[in-house]
């Protein structure tokens, strides 16, 4: 035995003594995470209703597939067959990987889920049902190392995100300088993705961790500050940047399908 578990742990009874709500927490993380990825599964194998009128969803950008809509494409760039093996592939399922891999090894999120879907353990003072502890240095948790590369990815699908905003900025026709409702959603978007990369804790590493004297790199000095100022609000804005981008991948949804009417500001 070893952990909570352990020989010398306190004899008692009770799994924990405190006598706050302290399941609420794990619980209400447990059915958010839960719904997204059920809805996350939904869209990415749907294949469809992800474009209309210069609004593309999240979950479908950057479009590589030969089955994207011709307009959702960047430069009709189409790298990626939409059959793979007879199978007709979504376009989703080609990028999600490295959002998704961003968020499922962020150190934040980690605490998350291994809380609130592993109970590891689900509160503090809370007793886990796990016998031993290994941490993350045997598969498959030994990949959440990869979490840098991730990071890197992310930062560039938050520039084809970013990009998909300021295409928003055109008109049903095609015209530049129009805004609509769904300009500010994707705009919105695509900057609480930017905080959640910039707050990230590999961020605030890569920009100063690594400097012995700050003295004598005041650029990166000064930006180590700026990541780190960020990085006190990283849950919040992993919380505000998962809703935006569920949201974002909602409207271009109804709209697509005509149940929304994107109205136009100018």
């Amino acid at each position: 035995m070893s952990g909570v578990f352990s020989p010398t742990r306190a004899k008692i009874k009770e799994r924990t003594l405190r006598t706050d709500k302290w399941w609420l927490e794990p619980a209400i993380t447990f059915g958010v995470l839960f719904s997204f990825v059920i809805y996350a599964t939904f869209r990415a194998f749907e294949g469809a209703n992800y474009y209309k009128d210069h609004l593309i969803s999240p979950f479908y950008s950057p479009c590589l597939s030969e089955a994207c809509v011709p307009e959702a494409t960047i430069f009709g760039w189409t790298p990626v067959s939409a059959q793979i093996f007879n199978f007709a592939l979504s376009p989703a399922l080609i990028i999600l990987i490295f959002p998704l891999g961003f968020r499922m090894t962020c150190y934040y999120y980690r605490k998350a889920y291994y809380r609130s879907f592993w109970l590891s353990p689900p509160a503090c003072a809370v007793a886990e049902p796990h016998t031993n502890y290994t941490g993350e240095t045997r598969a498959p948790l030994i990949l959440q190392n990869a979490h840098r590369w991730f990071f890197y990815a992310g930062l560039v699908f938050n520039v084809f995100l970013t990009y998909d905003a300021i295409i928003s900025f055109k008109s049903v026709e095609g015209e530049w300088g129009h805004m609509s409702v769904g300009t500010v959603v994707l705009l919105v978007s695509s900057t609480l993705l930017w905080f959640y990369s910039l707050s990230c804790h590999t961020c605030r590493h890569t920009v100063g961790g690594r400097l012995k004297h700050f003295s004598k790199h005041p650029v990166r000095y000064k930006l180590w500050t700026l990541v780190s100022a960020l990085n006190h609000k990283h849950q919040q804005f992993a919380w505000y940047s998962l809703a935006g981008v569920a949201f974002a991948d909602i409207y271009v949804r109804q709209v697509a399908t005509g149940a929304w009417t994107n109205f136009y500001f100018f």
